[in-house]
C-alpha cells in the first residue's frame, strides 16, 4: 500500500490545491498540519531549500512547490486526468498556470497593505490580471477551462479566486465583480460548485477569522 502524506496550512490557497487534486483523484493521504511559525523538523528535511509548504511525501520522497505535486500526482495516479493529452493544449495550460501563479503577487501586495492607497494601487494591479483572464483564457462555453471536467488550470486560478473572495470579505472591498468579470465570475461559481471542491475547502468565514488575526500577526514582525 502506497504512503501519502501531505504537509501544509488548511488555510493555504497552495495546499488548497494539493488537498483538490487528491480529493478528485481519490488518493488517501495523511494530512500532517504544520505551524507557520513553528515549523516541524520534518518539514524543514523534506524542503531544506524554501523550507514552505505545502509538501507531498510519497512512499518516503518528498515533493515540493503545489503545482509539481499536481503535476506529479497526475503522472502517477492517472484516473481523472488533469493534464491535456495533446502536447500543445498540455503547454498552454502551463502557460496559463504559470500565469496565475505570478498574478499572487498582487494579491500578497493586498494583505500587506497599510493604507488605503496601497491597497487601491493593488486592487489595480490584481484587476488588470484578471482582465487578462477574463480574455483570453476562459471561453464563452466552457464550463470549466478543461471543458467540462477540471483541469490543472482550474486548479491553480480556483485556489487564487477563493483567496480573493476571502479578501473581500476582509477588506470589505469588491475585487471580482459580475459586470467587470462575468466569464471569471461564472467559471469560480461552477468550480466552487463541484461537491469535491465545495467540501475540501474551508468556507469563508473560516478562512476570514483565521487570517484576519494572521495578518495584523505577520505584518507585526516585519
Amino acid at each position: 500500500m502506497t504512503e501519502v502524506k501531505l504537509h501544509g496550512f488548511w488555510y493555504s490557497p497552495f495546499t488548497f490545491r494539493v488537498v483538490w487534486t487528491l480529493n478528485l483523484k481519490g488518493i488517501p493521504y495523511e494530512h500532517i498540519e504544520e505551524d507557520r511559525f513553528n515549523k516541524s523538523p520534518q518539514l524543514l528535511q523534506y524542503n531544506p531549500v524554501y523550507k514552505k509548504t505545502p509538501v507531498l511525501v510519497h512512499d518516503g520522497k518528498p515533493i515540493c512547490e503545489s503545482m509539481l505535486i499536481v503535476e506529479y500526482i497526475d503522472e502517477i495516479w492517472l484516473q481523472n486526468s488533469l493534464l491535456p493529452a495533446d502536447s500543445y493544449d498540455r503547454a498552454q495550460a502551463r502557460f496559463w498556470v504559470k500565469y496565475v501563479d505570478d498574478m499572487f503577487s498582487g494579491i500578497a501586495a493586498h494583505f500587506r497593505s497599510r493604507s488605503d492607497e496601497e491597497r487601491e494601487e493593488a486592487k489595480e494591479i490584481i484587476w488588470e490580471r484578471l482582465g487578462v483572464v477574463e480574455d483570453l483564457c476562459l471561453g464563452d462555453e466552457r464550463k470549466f477551462y478543461g471543458g467540462d471536467a477540471i483541469n490543472i488550470v482550474d486548479i491553480a486560478l480556483g485556489s487564487f479566486v477563493k483567496f480573493i473572495e476571502v479578501q473581500e470579505d476582509m477588506f470589505d472591498v469588491k475585487i471580482l465583480q459580475s459586470e467587470r468579470f462575468p466569464r471569471l465570475k461564472l467559471w469560480f461559481n461552477n468550480f466552487k460548485d463541484v461537491p469535491i471542491i465545495k467540501e475540501s475547502t474551508p468556507s469563508k468565514e473560516k478562512l476570514v477569522a483565521l487570517l484576519k488575526p494572521l495578518i495584523e500577526q505577520i505584518l507585526a514582525r516585519k
